[in-house]
């Protein structure tokens, strides 16, 4: 059975979607935008802010299912330019200490022209 979560501290989903989803003992967020969640628009307009703020909702999620950042097993980095990769490592390196898994991936465009998305899977121990 699927449990459905959310919390004002991370953007609310801007669709037909779960903030989170709890099912089977993982947890798994959708992705995240460098999105402020009280105004909805992007941290700032340089890769650094917004990755700064999107691992900050990840957190935020986690900490909502009553995990943290050690309870994540696998990551997913979106990135509008993979140029950006060594400075973004540098700030999640910073935010997952505990190294889980990760793809690193470009894409052509993410929403609100988004320099970056992040998703994780969480397990429950």
């Amino acid at each position: 059975m699927a449990e459905h979560l959310h919390t004002d501290k991370a953007p609310a989903a801007v669709g037909p979607y779960s903030q989170a989803v709890k099912a089977n003992g993982f947890l798994f967020p959708c992705g995240q935008l460098g999105l402020v969640p009280e105004t909805g628009e992007l941290a700032g307009p340089d890769v650094a802010s917004q990755a700064e703020q999107s691992f900050k909702n990840l957190i935020a999620v986690l900490e909502n299912a009553g995990l943290t950042e050690a309870n994540v097993v696998k990551a997913t980095v979106y990135f509008a330019d993979m140029g950006d990769f060594d400075e973004v490592n540098k700030i999640y390196a910073r935010y997952f200490p505990s190294k889980p898994a990760r793809t690193g991936v470009a894409v052509k465009t993410l929403p609100k022209n988004a320099l970056i998305e992040t998703e994780i899977i969480a397990a429950y121990e």
